[in-house]
């Protein structure tokens, strides 16, 4: 008789530790032991990634479907020397509504046991405590959805699934009248407009800042049209003066430009479905018709609505007159890369502000101030790509920022830049090429609007509004720099053989109807440390030639892969397109490796 239990790789899964301890378990520690007879399910994740972003948002409906079987443990594992704080950990996990336990591994000692590579990682470990898949990247939750299924039935007929309660405990609510705001604007009427993001609503302040007028939004997550007591919002960022009567909002988790009436309260749709963009998906039309992906911020300029689109590292822009959207600038692909719009590479832009000639970018994951031309054309101020990054005032070349979500144009014609992850208000000054710090001790500002001589801070992380007074000299501050604190993989110069492993889901197959399904792009940081082997092609093995000369580097490698339902009888089979993009340090070093291999989708493959 044949056994009809799957058989699969199955490794032992390594302890989790931590030395920020758990957070949303009631000041409980928790070991695997402690889970065993559970489908445990680990998201490796950092507070700064979009991508991370969206993968919590992917996995609600999973949470919900299977509470009494599948517990979620959020793995925390910084990037930036700010998300290594346990205070800002406590404050991401409810800002983003994160409803599992969490454990802080400010050292990257869990993400270094399971051979993590990239942000995001989900791993699945069986009820017998067994790692049984590992998946890079967003978009893999119906394949872990099938595969937890097979795992509750099999586990179930076994006797090793033990159903019940999950070990998250919900923190105590605040009662702030600001949670975690976003953004903010300055009315016709003098008052300011704040999205209040993770209470899912505007709110309406008088002038002093702190008064409040009216809410907007049920305060539940959800996605509804209709007068401002039940109009639903999901994680509200950008706001912008649509025209005198109407603000334009960015509905970021929502995928959504809205339109707020500030006569009669109305919020309804401009543009967006609901639906999140994916690879394939039309980048212009009817705006109600086209997905968008994580709106961030949005601005007014050259007659259309530009949008700060952090989810596919792009700008977008909003026509009110002919209600279309298009892509305006970016690849989609994650960097740092000027010049036409059509070829340069944003990393998560999450803050705009413009000027009659000048689009300024706050570009979050690049630590990075850009710009973009009435002609489209995109240039850096300040900024050298992923992975460098600190406070440190000076030469725009020399000047360094942590991760800013906020730009905003003074009058003098320099900028202000909410500097979020260093707790800083700083400015850029075009004419001069100097960046100097103007303010400190802000907590995690995250955009800045002009009243008069003011300036007035949103504090996200303070919930508040802070009003300062631009000063006439810049404060002096000591200089830091940083890179990103991932241990670098020793390399050989020379031959590398880079191998993106892809493997298709269990039920689904390549997708190769209308050619190729797969693509792979790579770059390095710096340049010079390519001496073959650059650039786009389909094949997912690529042979590099690394420059003995350059010691250390980062090699940027974007893979994507289209499958679809294996399903011969189905004309119209579901596909997924599934998208990675790393930032791998490496350290050339004789008798280092020669082969880099990288995961693209799930090791849950069936053996014999």
């Amino acid at each position: 008789m044949t056994d009809p239990t799957p058989r699969r790789v199955r490794v032992r899964a390594p302890e989790l530790v931590g030395k920020g301890g758990w957070l949303n378990t009631g000041d409980k520690q928790y070991t695997l032991a402690d889970l065993r007879g559970r489908v445990v399910l680990l998201d490796f994740w950092t507070f700064c990634c979009i991508n991370c972003l969206h993968v919590l948002d992917e996995l609600r409906e999973l949470e919900e479907k299977h509470a009494d079987t599948v517990v979620v443990i959020g793995v925390h594992s910084p990037k930036f020397v700010h998300e290594a704080e346990h205070a800002a950990v406590v404050d991401a996990v409810e800002r983003y509504g994160v409803a599992h336990p969490v454990l802080d591994d400010p050292e990257l000692a869990t993400w270094k046991q399971y051979a993590v590579r990239a942000w995001p990682t989900l791993v699945v470990i069986d009820p017998e405590g067994y790692v049984v898949a590992q998946h890079a990247g967003e978009g893999h939750v119906h394949a872990i959805e099938r595969l937890v299924t097979e795992l509750e039935a099999e586990h179930e007929a076994k006797g090793t699934l033990r159903r019940g309660d999950g070990p998250y405990v919900a923190p105590e609510p605040q009662p702030t009248a600001l949670r975690f705001p976003g953004k903010a604007l300055v009315l016709p009427s003098g008052n300011f407009l704040v999205s209040d993001t993770t209470r899912h609503q505007l709110v309406e302040l008088e002038p002093d800042g702190e008064s409040v007028v009216r809410r907007i939004g049920s305060g539940a997550r959800g996605f509804r049209d209709g007068p401002a007591e039940t109009a639903a919002f999901s994680e509200p960022q950008g706001l912008a003066l649509l025209d005198e009567g109407a603000v334009v909002v960015a509905d970021t988790v929502n995928h959504a430009l809205r339109r707020f009436d500030l006569a009669t309260g109305e919020v309804t749709t401009l543009a967006g479905t609901g639906r999140q963009w994916w690879q394939g998906s039309p980048t212009s039309g009817p705006a109600r018709e086209i997905d968008l992906s994580s709106p961030w911020d949005v601005a007014l300029f050259s007659g259309r609505v530009w949008i700060a689109m952090a989810g596919v590292h792009q700008l977008w822009a909003y026509d009110p007159v002919q209600r279309t959207v298009a892509v305006t600038a970016g690849t989609t692909n994650e960097g740092l890369v000027d010049g036409p719009g059509p070829e340069a590479w944003f990393a998560q832009p999450s803050g705009l502000a413009a000027t009659a000639d000048r689009l300024w970018v706050a570009d979050s994951e690049t630590s990075a101030l850009r710009w973009v031309e009435a002609d489209g054309s995109v240039h850096t101020a300040v900024g050298t790509g992923l992975f460098d990054f600190g406070h440190r005032d000076g030469a725009a070349e020399q000047a360094l920022f942590q991760h800013p979500l906020g730009v905003t144009a003074l009058p003098d014609g320099s900028v202000a830049i909410s500097d979020t992850y260093n707790h800083a208000l700083r400015r850029f000054d075009p004419a001069t090429g100097e960046v100097t710090t103007l303010a400190t001790d802000l907590r995690e500002p995250s955009d800045a609007v002009l009243v008069g001589d003011d300036i007035v801070v949103v504090e996200s992380a303070g919930h508040r509004l802070t009003r300062l007074r631009l000063p006439e000299e810049a404060v002096k501050v000591a200089s830091v720099a940083h890179r990103t604190q991932r241990a670098a993989t020793e390399v050989a110069p020379g031959r590398l053989e880079l191998d993106v492993i892809f493997q298709a889901p269990a039920g689904q197959k390549l997708d190769e109807r209308y050619g190729p399904s797969t693509r792979l792009l790579v770059s390095a940081t710096p340049p010079e440390l390519l001496l073959s082997g650059e650039g786009a092609d389909t094949d997912l093995t690529r042979l590099l030639e690394l420059n003995p000369g350059i010691a250390e580097g980062v090699l940027h490698v974007s893979a994507m892969a289209a499958s679809c339902d294996d399903d011969g009888e189905n004309e119209f089979p579901a596909c997924h397109v599934h998208q990675q993009d790393w930032g791998v340090p490496v350290r050339l070093a004789e008798g280092g490796a020669d082969r880099l291999p990288l995961v693209l989708a799930g090791l849950d493959a069936q053996t014999p």
